[in-house]
């Protein structure tokens, strides 16, 4: 490596640490962007199927915001009543969890083992329980609270989704095969969308019939929850089932509750692992260790909708170094080319 390569990766390596920190003080900005382009990516799929059955332009626009506009409004009504119903709980809740401990304790003194209760209780401090639960849905309510811009910006990008496409020709004339490239990228992240956002409802769907069967308290909520969560690779599985398996630890038997967590982790395996890659047709092209690192760092960067939106916005920039011989070699070492090498041995 001369010197002059030498300055021209320390130079990049500055320019990333900048619009690193530039991007984490516009965060709140970002956030509704990337929420409004990648919502608009999904809905222009609706957009496309209502004028392919010939329903004029503006109903099918209009169809297509009013499907958006409600499913806000019944998650945010649903998050609301449910967390209203679930601090009032609270006492009860606390009196429950800590009757447990005191049983637990109880049966362990009972194998000739000398435990001291009070320090446990204390460590074991339901407000840990209680603060991370509330931290969840506060973090979703107050995403939730910022849709109606981000409503709007779908409006404005949809609206004007034709004239970039108009755009893109134009920038593109003399360059068929990048505009190819930027189409084919669109295409991608569109169907990943897509596919993610109905496995996302079936697992929601899912586990919302399962915490009905159980009875375990506020079912359509931790339905939500999970299917919210499935956006979010590697660990949002294990977050969005805490608080569901804690109650129904407290207000079932334990076998229920053996019986709840297995199906959480059954549900989530097959649909995560089986169906998703089936649905998909293709592997992501991503590092698992790309995922998880990205994972935190736009969580970061941008708070829980970072998490959520952290695979594309990464499959974003290992295109945007794919594209270029001089970052060719970023986008290969953020490939997962384990699964390319064993395409080719078998």
């Amino acid at each position: 490596m001369n010197d002059n390569n030498l300055i021209r990766y320390f130079f990049f390596l500055a320019t990333s640490i900048v619009i690193i920190a530039g991007l984490k003080i516009a965060s709140e900005i970002l956030v509704i962007l990337f929420l409004a382009i990648f919502i608009a990516s999904i809905l222009s799929s609706l957009l496309t199927f209502l004028k392919n059955k010939n329903i004029p332009i503006f109903f099918a626009y209009i169809v297509s915001l009013s499907i958006l506009i409600l499913l806000s409004l019944l998650l945010a009504y649903v998050i609301n009543i449910s967390l209203k119903d679930f601090i009032e709980n609270l006492p009860s809740y606390e009196t429950r969890i800590n009757e447990l401990i005191v049983d637990s304790i109880i049966y362990i003194e009972q194998t000739g083992y000398k435990v001291n209760k009070d320090e446990i209780l204390q460590a074991l401090n339901f407000s840990s329980f209680v603060g991370f639960t509330t931290n969840i849905i506060g973090s979703i309510g107050t995403f939730l609270s910022k849709f109606v811009l981000v409503i709007i910006g779908v409006a404005f990008i949809l609206a004007e989704a034709k004239s970039i496409q108009t755009k893109l020709k134009i920038i593109f004339q003399n360059n068929a095969q990048k505009l190819q490239h930027v189409n084919l990228f669109s295409k991608n992240i569109q169907k990943y969308f897509l596919v993610k956002t109905f496995t996302s409802f079936l697992t929601g769907f899912i586990i919302t019939l399962i915490l009905m069967y159980f009875n375990v308290d506020y079912p359509i909520l931790w339905g939500v929850i999970a299917a919210l969560f499935n956006f979010v690779p590697v660990v949002g599985s294990i977050i969005a089932s805490v608080p569901a398996i804690v109650l129904a630890l407290m207000n079932l038997d334990i076998n229920s509750t053996i019986y709840i967590t297995v199906l959480y982790v059954i549900i989530n395996i097959s649909i995560s692992n089986i169906l998703e890659p089936k649905l998909m047709g293709k592997e992501l092209g991503l590092s698992p260790l790309v995922i998880f690192f990205s994972l935190i760092l736009w969580g970061w960067i941008l708070g829980i909708v970072g998490m959520f939106l952290a695979v594309p916005i990464t499959m974003t920039l290992k295109i945007a170094f794919d594209s270029n011989s001089e970052t060719k070699w970023i986008g290969i070492m953020m490939s997962n080319l384990a699964k390319k090498q064993e395409k080719k041995r078998s």
